[in-house]
């Protein structure tokens, strides 16, 4: 069988919405809880989330349409970011739901919420780890709001920390595939360490002086 070529323009919007879910995988989930302007909790999960800058902390999530939680987001200035380990994977995706605004999602997914210590929003209590961020930027692309928030404070359970890291094995993140399917990504891990210029030059110049004195 061949490669199928496909024009993105030329697909129905959800059909295009399938091919990039499942080739951009594993997302991170970005479990977010937001305060309403009258104080309603919000939380609800996002895949399109990840990392921006690590000097300072920075983090983005992308809510596809007007959300809640960009709403909240916006208008308050604040979120928190939960994030979802393997026992958790039934009240998140319960909180995925399209509950209208003045519901609470904790109190409907049985949570109890932790107060957080920079922002007003509260965190999962449950959660072994969240990101208390403050909003820099919304920035508007196609039909996505992507939401930039500087990082005040992390919140870590210590058993999850291994030498003083956070040991993947231990968090137990749950990651977004296509579709309605996850990934445990606790389950199969290995390590590659990242190669050196100076390693590589001298590897290819080992090799090369070799094979010319074995010739």
């Amino acid at each position: 069988m061949g490669f199928k070529e496909i024009d993105p323009s030329q697909l129905p919007a959800k059909e295009a919405y399938h091919f990039l879910t499942a080739l951009v995988v594993p997302r991170p989930i970005a479990w977010v809880s937001t305060l309403s302007p009258t104080g309603i909790r919000n939380l609800a999960p996002h895949s399109y989330f990840n990392a921006i800058s690590s000097d300072p902390l920075i983090v983005h999530f992308t809510s596809t349409g007007t959300k809640d939680s960009l709403v909240n987001a916006r208008s308050m200035g604040e979120f928190v970011i939960n994030i979802v380990s393997r026992d958790l994977v039934e009240p998140m995706n319960l909180t995925a739901a399209n509950f209208p605004p003045d519901e609470d999602e904790f109190s409907w997914a049985g949570l109890d919420a932790a107060p957080s210590k920079t922002v007003k929003p509260p965190r999962v209590a449950a959660a072994k780890a969240a990101l208390e961020c403050r909003v820099e930027q919304i920035l508007q692309l196609g039909n996505g709001s992507m939401v930039f928030g500087q990082v005040l404070s992390v919140v870590i359970d210590e058993s999850t920390m291994r030498d003083g890291r956070v040991d993947p094995a231990l968090l137990s993140p749950i990651g977004r595939l296509g579709g309605s399917t996850y990934s445990d990504t606790a389950q199969s891990l290995f390590d590659l360490k990242r190669p050196r210029w100076e390693e590589l030059k001298l590897q290819r110049g080992s090799g090369s002086t070799e094979h010319e004195g074995g010739g």
